[in-house]
């Protein structure tokens, strides 16, 4: 069983009469990682999944000694597919605020339907909590440091990060990650926002695929698929709520020359990525392998802020005149950026008007020999 590095943060967060949210994509793990919390919890524990009907008139009822009943004798309440439950929201907030000492934990894979259902009625009684696909580091530490150079090269950057690909030998992986994409990758979408071919979100994503570390032109991606830009942009933010793309934004301060304006897409798991364009080649024959290493050090970082901090706002930068950095982070009122290279014989030094324009920015060029501790 790997152990998550969200377990000890779940652990921290859990709290009498608050509310623990855990967000993730469909078969992420959220389930397992609620499990293990369970076996090693020392309270009474309720577990319901919200995907069956027979609980809902319960957790649906506006009634508090309904509720009350409901979780009767239990200290902790955990309610696995929240945003299957009509107006779960409300009623967790109910129970929070009149069953003294309740601890409560729910998940769910939709964001934009849970957050939509719980957001605004639990405003201050909660803690939301996201849960990513696999991380390198907690590979490694499933299967030891010595093995770090193989993880990497034979499985996150082909087959990226989802628990159940390691259920299986190498050359079956392929056929699971497919099934996840054609079975699991919009189903949230598909069920909760009435767009009722996928064909289009799929296109959407090969063409995405072939343009990581590129600024992305919605008119242009509109023209190659007979769509609109104002659908097109609607497609992209369902596929960010619903934990396909992550969105990272121009960065600008000072200079009237940045650009501001678009944005880069990365995939939430590079196994996806090399699923919808069908290439689990190795490494060694592929000429994507520049994609691919910035795609998995945006992420892996990503996770490091979540789970361990640090807290930081992120960017890309670029000017008109073609100088870039592929991620900025805004911390502590200071910047930082990092140059994403594969190959460490091509490390960079930092474009010259980054410096000039801003005095304390650091810069570093992260490789494949010093990724480690960025992440």
């Amino acid at each position: 069983m790997i152990t998550r590095f969200l377990y000890k943060k779940l652990q921290h967060f859990l709290q009498p009469n608050k509310v623990v949210v855990i967000h993730g994509p469909r078969r992420v793990g959220k389930t397992t990682l609620i499990q293990q919390f369970i076996e090693s919890y020392s309270g009474r524990v309720k577990f319901v999944d919200g995907g069956q009907l027979k609980i809902h008139e319960s957790l649906s009822s506006t009634s508090v000694s309904t509720l009350q009943e409901f979780v009767a004798g239990y200290d902790l309440f955990v309610l696995d597919e929240a945003q299957k439950v009509p107006n779960i929201g409300a009623n967790l907030k109910l129970m929070v605020d009149h069953i003294p000492g309740i601890k409560i934990i729910v998940s769910g894979s939709a964001s934009f339907e849970l957050a939509g259902q719980i957001g605004e009625p639990l405003t201050g009684r909660k803690w939301t909590l996201n849960l990513f696909p696999l991380s390198i580091k907690e590979l490694i530490k499933f299967r030891g440091v010595e093995n770090t150079k193989e993880i990497l090269h034979n499985d996150v950057l082909i087959y990226g990060g989802y628990p159940g690909v390691y259920d299986f030998p190498p050359d079956e992986r392929s056929a699971y990650l497919e099934e996840v994409v054609d079975s699991y990758l919009f189903k949230d979408i598909l069920e909760l926002d009435n767009i009722k071919n996928s064909k289009k979100l799929r296109d959407l994503l090969t063409l995405l695929a072939f343009q990581i570390g590129n600024e992305v032109s919605l008119s242009e991606l509109g023209g190659q698929l007979e769509l609109n830009r104002n659908t097109v942009a609607r497609y992209l933010d369902l596929l960010e709520k619903s934990f396909i793309l992550v969105n990272i934004r121009g960065f600008s301060r000072n200079l009237r020359k940045e650009v501001t304006k678009t944005s880069r897409y990365y995939f939430y798991d590079i196994g996806v990525r090399n699923a919808l364009i069908n290439n689990f080649n190795p490494l060694h024959i592929r000429d994507d392998v520049g994609q691919l290493w910035e795609n998995f050090i945006v992420m892996e970082r990503l996770k490091k802020q979540h789970y361990e901090g640090p807290h930081a706002n992120n960017y890309f930068w670029r000017t008109y005149d073609q100088q870039e950095i592929d991620l900025v982070e805004e911390r502590e009122g200071k910047l930082f950026g990092y140059e994403i290279k594969w190959n460490p014989k091509r490390e960079t030094k930092a474009p010259k008007s980054w410096h000039e324009t801003y005095e304390n920015s650091e810069f570093k060029c992260i490789t494949n020999e010093n990724y480690l501790d960025f992440i």
